[in-house]
């Protein structure tokens, strides 16, 4: 055999012995849970696993999906909406911190109806998913919209989760602030037992089926009302402004909150005060396993630094709101030391 044939065959022998020891030595950080951050997650766990620091994997699997795995310790990190108090944290043994702040948002599909025209106050939107009110001719519906020509005689059919969420979470804590009756007959939690409607799996399942049922309403996260086209309505606030969703207005909902003087960083930002407060505004949690190994905690931290910093553009073009660096600063004291 020429020497020549040896040589690329012990350089190929090589090459392939080194990647082997690179991957090796390049961790993979498996995460899941909410969906509501899940859009941004894909491109940051793309993007951060490009960097060859990390392979990082994230399921949209649900809030519920995801705190459960977490605690049962077959994750690196989980992705919530609903956040764990700090007993919860600390019986189950985790560390928990905000991601990102976004807007859950009314979705409707009514003919001739635009994104902004449909206006909905606290005690409309709290009768439609009472089953209350179920036609969109309805007398309160038009008081609220004069001049918007409205379907007569069209049936409204409410659309909501049919699995455990942390969107849920938002959107039912936000209707039990508002409305005496929900909050008696029905209060907030990732799942609860519904008055009326149909369920869809996942922000994209609700999406989905507003998008094929006229005389449709429900509720996702605003990313996914965007990119699935989806008419969303203006909602009056607790200051009594009818407000658009946009970062604008859930950042003005965040802009008062004390993080840190928030036990284990629970905040719930449905309901703020201010003129230009979105009303149900909601931050998206990580959480992970205070007994992972110190190499898996190096791995990690790098992965949520590089979010703040390097991620932050992205999450931003995506229609969510950062972390500000000052909270950010606030975590690492606190979460990631």
């Amino acid at each position: 055999m020429k020497k020549s044939t040896i040589l690329k065959g012990l350089i190929a022998t090589i090459a392939a012995l080194a990647a082997v020891a690179l991957n090796a030595q390049t961790p993979t950080l498996n995460g899941a849970g909410a969906s509501f951050p899940a859009p941004v997650y894909q491109v940051w766990t793309y993007a951060y696993s490009q960097t060859g620091k990390a392979k990082v994997n994230y399921q949209s699997l649900g809030s519920g999906a995801g705190v459960s795995q977490i605690k049962a310790g077959t994750l690196d990190f989980a992705g919530t909406d609903n956040p764990l108090t700090e007993q919860e944290q600390a019986e189950a043994g985790l560390v928990q911190f905000p991601m990102l702040t976004g807007g859950v948002v009314v979705i409707v599909n009514l003919p001739g109806v635009k994104s902004g025209e449909l206006k909905l106050d606290q005690e409309t939107l709290s009768g439609i998913f009472l089953g209350k009110i179920t036609n969109w001719n309805d007398p309160a519906i038009a008081a609220l919209n004069p001049g918007l020509k409205l379907p007569k005689s069209l049936k409204i059919t409410v659309v909501r989760r049919s699995d455990s969420s942390g969107t849920t979470f938002i959107f039912t804590d936000y209707l039990s602030k508002i409305s005496g009756d929900w909050k008696e007959k029905v209060g907030a939690g990732s799942a609860v037992k519904w008055p009326v409607g149909i369920g869809g799996q996942k922000n994209p399942g609700v999406c989905n089926n507003v998008s094929k049922i006229r005389g449709s309403i429900g509720y996702t996260e605003f990313t996914y009302a965007v990119e699935a086209k989806l008419a969303y309505a203006q909602l009056k606030n607790k200051a009594g402004e009818f407000v658009m969703p946009t970062p604008d207005t859930f950042r003005a909902s965040s802009e008062n909150a004390d993080w840190k003087d928030a036990p284990g960083f629970y905040m719930v930002l449905t309901d703020q005060d201010g003129a230009t407060s979105w009303p149900i505004t909601g931050v998206t949690y990580v959480l992970f396993r205070k007994d992972a190994s110190d190499e898996r905690k190096a791995a990690l931290k790098g992965y949520f630094e590089w979010c703040f910093s390097e991620g932050a553009a992205s999450a931003s073009k995506l229609n969510y709101v950062p972390i500000s660096e000052s909270v950010v600063e606030i975590i690492r004291e606190k979460a990631l030391k």
